[in-house]
């Protein structure tokens, strides 16, 4: 199914506001890639079975980052 070009425009400005609150986090560009990515893949292709896994992920990632205060 082809996703209209709305739609996609959508999808582009919420990734740009995605990356400036996480550039306000002092996040990389690397961390911002890997972060967009992680959440397009979990959003659209990962394994419903996985939900938790996936906030513990999501969270391990923040604090080996040094991203999530102690």
């Amino acid at each position: 199914m082809n996703t209209p070009s709305w739609e996609r425009g959508m999808q582009a400005h919420a990734a740009v506001l995605a990356t400036e609150a996480l550039a306000q986090w002092d996040f990389t560009q690397e961390e911002m890639a890997s972060l967009l990515w992680l959440r397009e893949w979990y959003q659209h292709g990962g394994s419903d079975r996985m939900e938790v896994v996936r906030h513990l992920e999501f969270l391990k990632f923040l604090v080996t980052h040094g991203k999530l205060p102690s």
